[in-house]
């Protein structure tokens, strides 16, 4: 036994994945051929050489071309259940999902009530069918308007209780700072719904500032820039806001060069508080597991490094004080058991 089986088999959470990132590239063919959506590639083998992202620009080529195929509220409802049914493969029993709603409500003109109702029909099937939960963190592109970001925010807000447990903000950093959606995200400050904009990605540490500053953020998805100045990484430390990194991610979209380069050890030696995750698992060829794998395996975390992530991860969440402790009573006896099992 090895601690790659421990890995396999522990209890996890995860709060940085996107669902249009989490299309297996065999869906994104049905899809395509279901809609006659011409692609670069006709086949998985060049489907997956269109996924070797050049940069983040490339990124968003594919990403918005596999957003674009889901025309209906089944489509939703398809891939939503697909991913829960990896997530319970891969024993993470909660997640909070990423998914941006006015992509398909100006590609294919699907009403938010419809996209809504089609991710709750796939949350209660996966519960019920797999035990796992999630809830869905509804994200403002960067590159809408500040009126189109107030339109996603009441979306969001009005959703409150209902399957969404924040308010995101995804895409291009470069020309689109957080101040940009001010008033969306006073919105949603002032109605009592997180908020977990990515910053400090593609863009440095002034990225992270800005989200600190004009965004109320509960969480930072990436933040990873901010180790680039030691002032920013002193606030972190001390207010605790977790930062969700996703190492795999940035290696593919060249934030940095490797994963021996990854300053992930290094920020939980500095007391940040971090967790740990895909981001859009098929497109980067990692799954929740490896990620955790590579932490120990490349990065060299120990295993109390590694169950720590997996702490900060629930602590991290949007669910309540009571489920938390639940689940955090529940993973400490069944991580015990399963090392007993597993390590040598």
């Amino acid at each position: 036994m090895t601690i790659k089986s421990y890995i396999e088999a522990m209890p996890k959470v995860e709060l940085h994945v996107h669902l249009e990132g989490s299309i297996r590239p065999e869906t994104f063919l049905k899809l395509a051929g279901r809609h006659k959506i011409a692609l670069p590639a006709t086949d998985l083998e060049g489907l997956r050489r269109w996924y070797e992202f050049t940069d983040f620009s490339h990124f968003m080529e594919v990403y918005l071309k596999i957003a674009a195929s889901l025309k209906t509220p089944e489509d939703i409802e398809l891939i939503a259940r697909e991913f829960l049914a990896g997530q319970a493969r891969q024993n993470v029993r909660y997640s909070e999902v990423i998914y941006s709603p006015y992509n398909q409500f100006l590609a294919n003109g699907i009403p938010f009530d419809e996209q809504l109702g089609a991710l709750n029909r796939a949350r209660a099937w996966a519960a019920r069918e797999h035990g796992v939960d999630c809830q869905i963190i509804i994200d403002i592109s960067r590159e809408s308007t500040p009126e189109q970001g107030e339109i996603v925010a009441g979306w969001a807000i009005g959703a409150m209780g209902h399957g969404v447990c924040g308010l995101g903000l995804g895409g291009p950093e470069v020309g689109n700072p957080p101040e940009k959606f001010k008033t969306a995200f006073e919105m949603a400050f002032e109605a009592g719904l997180p908020a977990m904009p990515h910053a400090g990605e593609t863009v440095g540490p002034e990225s992270v500032r800005g989200a600190l500053a004009w965004l109320h953020p509960y969480r930072i998805l990436h933040g990873v820039r901010a180790m680039e100045d030691p002032a920013l990484v002193g606030d972190l430390r001390e207010r605790q806001i977790p930062l969700d990194v996703c190492p795999t991610s940035n290696i593919c979209l060249k934030v940095y060069p490797s994963l021996e380069e990854h300053p992930l050890p290094k920020m939980l030696n500095l007391g940040l508080n971090v967790t740990l995750n895909s981001d859009d698992p098929p497109m980067f060829s990692t799954s929740l597991t490896e990620e955790y794998v590579k932490a120990v395996e490349v990065m060299g975390l120990s295993l109390a490094q590694l169950e720590g992530l997996v702490r900060n991860g629930i602590n991290a969440s949007t669910l309540g004080a009571a489920e938390k402790a639940d689940l955090l009573d529940t993973f400490a006896t069944e991580n015990k058991r399963l090392a007993a099992i597993h390590l040598p």
